[in-house]
């Protein structure tokens, strides 16, 4: 499947990335623009949300025509001109397949909604009673997972927003024309694709409540999903090329069903177990410090049970959906820097293949909106409703929206430090951060210790050390909270990843031998004849290798 084991992949958010023609909207001939800066990043591919024609109830994600581009985004001879240009710098472009549901405005929905019997088996529709939903099923977006149609006396299931019907994977017809989807964009020059919630595609055969839950444990990692995955991919001949597929509340087992090569199913997972450990009870908009120990244990149980069974993982903290992790994980203020840096180090040392969205590379921080309407997320909206109802104040709500939500991450990209961050000259569709002026592209170029001079060489390093690409894992120093440590090893070879996770200089329970060690790369100054590493700086990274 292509050399992904030393690759490092770009994700654009094309909204919010540059604005060429200056409606204060990203858009493709923008995104053509900056392709000698994401080339400078030393990347392979540029994975980028969906820029099809689309309502934009959910940016994107609600898909109206797959195979048309949305004009406010550009034309196809814009797409056309994008896979070229980045092909000529040896930079792959990955598309996005919204294949779980399309939007309630695609004319397959259309024709279901109008009574054709052939479009209504391409969506999951149900008898029952206009007051009486099929199942108590939740939709992920708040609310419930199913919406009545008085016309026709049916209701339709929709996981996402009541715009986002799910399709119905069990019909043939479906999966062949999603299947002619993957073939009209392959023969264009598209290297590789990532796979929405694609875990949840397939349905249970009996539709019943959930009386422990939303729903969500009848159709996740559903019944058929591995035949599903396997047909698409062989009949698309997509086997060697990279994909990624976005997995939902799924598990270890199944994403490394999913990413074995001998299974021939996708490349790599996303799994975002990690990204909960800041979670009251689970809940995203319950607030708590992020516990540690159960993100070393997770990062610990991926990595090893990955390796043991040939499985292989996406390495990220951020995209679209999730909070900037420099403001979420690190110190977005005094330790900017160093914190933005160890939390590269963290992921990039790791056995995977790293995304970087979008930003992360100038240690963007959230943009810290004050006033609900600068909010734009159909999520974070629906949600500041439901907080207000639960009793809390508009100040706690704001707050909550400040750290959970998903325009956190949608905050125009910061190339310099004129009006607007130098992404478009009107104001843009949805506000810039208030530190843009010292956090941009052009800043960051002209400082060799900026995050983004930090980036590139991480990404250089996993290019350069085969350690780095196909190394085993085994951890360290488990018993201390702040510390996250591994070991990789090849052919005799050690490398040793230190990481603080705190503000804190930290005292190592045991010293860190480095006796003929030399440092690759670290956030910090490092002394080049220390035999041993007894403590560790404020949000201190060193990866030390062992020839």
């Amino acid at each position: 499947m292509g050399n992904f084991k030393k690759s490092t992949i770009y994700q654009i958010y094309p909204k919010s990335f540059c604005d060429s023609n200056g409606d204060g909207i990203g858009d493709i001939r923008g995104i053509i623009s900056k392709l000698d800066y994401i080339k400078s990043l030393g990347v392979d591919y540029i994975w980028s949300t969906p820029f099809f024609v689309s309502p934009m109830n959910d940016n994107g994600y609600d898909v109206e025509d797959y195979k048309n581009i949305n004009p406010v985004f550009g034309t196809m001879e814009d797409v056309d001109e994008l896979i070229r240009e980045a092909e000529k710098r040896g930079i792959g472009l990955m598309f996005d397949m919204v294949f779980n549901h399309t939007s309630t405005h695609h004319e397959w929905f259309k024709k279901a909604l109008s009574g054709d019997k052939k479009y209504m088996d391409y969506y999951i529709f149900k008898e029952g009673e206009a007051d009486t939903p099929p199942t108590n099923w939740q939709s992920k977006f708040g609310g419930s997972a199913w919406e009545y149609v008085p016309s026709l006396k049916k209701w339709y299931l929709h996981l996402f927003d009541v715009t986002q019907a799910d399709l119905n994977w069990n019909n043939p017809e479906v999966r062949e024309e999603l299947k002619n989807v993957i073939r009209f964009w392959k023969d264009k020059g598209v290297k590789g694709f990532r796979f929405d919630v694609v875990n949840l595609i397939s349905k249970p055969d009996v539709y019943e409540d959930d009386n422990t839950g939303d729903g969500r444990r009848f159709y996740t990692d559903g019944p058929r999903i591995h035949e599903f995955l396997k047909e698409l991919v062989k009949d698309t001949g997509i086997e060697d090329m990279i994909t990624v597929g976005e997995m939902s509340s799924t598990s270890l087992e199944h994403c490394i069903r999913y990413s074995d090569p001998a299974e021939k199913e996708l490349s790599m997972c996303f799994n975002f177990h990690h990204l909960k450990v800041d979670y009251k009870d689970g809940n995203k908009w319950e607030l708590m410090e992020p516990d540690y120990d159960r993100l070393k244990e997770l990062f610990e149980t991926w990595q090893t049970g990955m390796e043991k069974k040939n499985g292989w993982n996406a390495l990220f903290w951020c995209n679209h959906d999730q909070p900037r992790i420099v403001s979420r994980f690190g110190d977005d203020k005094k330790y900017r820097k160093e914190s933005a840096k160890m939390l590269a180090t963290f992921i990039h040392m790791l056995r995977g293949t790293p995304y970087i969205y979008q930003g992360e590379e100038l240690g963007m921080t959230n943009p810290g909106y004050e006033k609900i309407d600068e909010y734009r997320d159909v999520e974070s909206i629906n949600y500041y409703r439901i907080l207000l109802d639960e009793g809390k104040t508009e100040e706690e709500a704001l707050n909550i929206l400040g750290q959970r939500s998903r325009d956190n991450s949608r905050s125009p990209m910061q190339w310099n430090s004129e009006k607007y961050a130098g992404f478009s000259e009107s104001e843009p569709w949805i506000g810039v951060a208030k530190n843009y002026k010292y956090i941009n592209v052009e800043a960051e170029e002209k400082d060799e210790d900026s995050v983004l001079n930090y980036y590139r060489k991480l990404v250089d390093l996993r290019k350069q050390y085969e350690i780095i690409q196909d190394g085993s894992v085994e951890f360290m120093y488990g018993e201390q909270s702040e510390v996250f440590a591994y070991k990789r090893t090849l052919d005799g070879q050690e490398l040793i990843v230190l990481n603080n996770l705190t503000g804190n200089e930290v005292l190592l329970q045991e010293p860190a031998d480095c006796k003929g060690y030399e440092c690759l790369i670290s956030n910090y100054d490092q002394e080049n004849d220390k035999n041993s590493i007894k403590a560790l700086r404020p949000y201190e990274s060193i990866v030390l290798l062992k020839l």
